[in-house]
């Protein structure tokens, strides 16, 4: 398995490491329950390291982003970042990213780890004809420091001239010194930051952030946390047989032109009615949500549950769904030879720390 360079430090830190994706990553430090809590209410920090980034440069940098990503990069100025989807030809999602813009001819695009040789033959393909460069950053470390407290926090642990600029960094925007990176985004439905910087100062930040009173989580608190906030999974909510459309993400796909990879697809798909669609459930019983459970309505349409889990806000169990279009209440899930009844609420279930769901 591949490491990050905090391996050593999320050892010494406690962590039970697993396999994800191919990299060996710590699942929790101990408690799950009290990671998840500790971002909702204070601070956390994440390695997230085996995430993939990608320079994209050159004259015709713009136009390339144009027909690989279904949102519009057009609306992005200098310093600011936007959430897209990749398609295939079918309108599949081939992944979701964020991508940065860091000049006229200059983008940094951030996609997952388990996708990262499909992602870059993809994005290799797609750069046909276009004046472009692509350049992985495999050398940057990556941490994300989310939660109420974590940019406060943060602060102590970063270089001044960055440090001083986070009073004033909006969100989905990014501050660099030709180093370090510092984008005010996340996967926890907090605030926070998600820092790039060279791996070899990876070890010492870590700890600095430690030392302020950033707690360590791991993966394990980073799904229930992005669960709660109605965030995507990729290869459980979505992959590329799914089309955005069919699973939430129809708000990524700009509507001013088709003329996107995948793009002349999803106007045939919604012009002939898209079949699906996502929802979120929280469970009126006992029981856990899973993925893969199957779920059943009044007229014995069935559809399945994407994402599920305990959640440690709301002390009840929620998941997201992709349902049949005309799938109606009353719902129940099938969980172990039994059905129970299940609440189909709108997404988010929690952001910002407060419970957003009506019951």
């Amino acid at each position: 398995m591949k490491k990050t360079a905090l391996n050593q430090a999320h050892r010494q830190a406690g962590a039970k490491m697993v396999d994800f994706g191919g990299w060996e990553m710590p699942i929790n430090y101990g408690s799950q329950i009290e990671e998840h809590h500790a971002v909702r209410r204070d601070a956390g920090v994440f390695d997230v390291s085996h995430m993939t980034v990608v320079d994209v440069s050159g004259p015709d940098s713009q136009a390339y982003l144009l027909k690989l990503l279904a949102n519009d990069i057009r609306k992005l100025d200098d310093g600011q970042a936007l959430y897209s989807t990749m398609l295939n030809e079918s309108g599949g999602i081939v992944d979701d990213l964020i991508v940065y813009r860091l000049g006229p001819e200059q983008f940094r695009i951030v996609v997952n780890a388990a996708t990262r040789d499909k992602d870059l033959a993809w994005m290799q393909e797609q750069s046909r004809g276009f004046d472009v460069e692509l350049m992985e950053r495999p050398h940057l470390a990556m941490l994300a420091i989310q939660g109420p407290q974590a940019i406060d926090k943060a602060k102590a642990a970063l270089p001044q001239t960055l440090a001083a600029q986070l009073n004033d960094l909006q969100p989905f925007h990014a501050v660099w010194d030709g180093e370090w990176f510092v984008g005010r985004t996340g996967y926890t439905g907090e605030d926070g930051i998600e820092v790039m910087l060279p791996e070899d100062q990876a070890e010492h930040f870590w700890n600095q952030l430690l030392a302020a009173g950033v707690a360590p989580c791991g993966l394990g608190a980073r799904d229930t946390l992005r669960l709660e906030a109605g965030m995507h999974l990729y290869g459980q909510d979505m992959d590329d047989t799914v089309t955005p459309l069919e699973c939430g993400l129809a708000w990524t796909v700009r509507k001013s032109d088709h003329d996107f990879t995948g793009g002349q697809a999803l106007e045939a798909q919604r012009a002939a009615g898209v079949p699906h669609k996502l929802i979120g459930l929280v469970l009126e019983g006992r029981g856990v949500l899973r993925p893969g459970q199957v779920l059943v309505d009044a007229q014995g349409h069935e559809g399945l549950v994407t994402s599920g889990s305990y959640s440690p806000t709301m002390e009840k169990a929620i998941g997201m769904a992709r349902v049949p279009r005309d799938f109606s209440a009353p719902i129940h899930v099938k969980i172990r030879n039994r059905e129970l009844p299940v609440t189909v609420v709108k997404l988010p279930f929690v952001r910002h720390g407060k419970i957003i769901t009506q019951l």
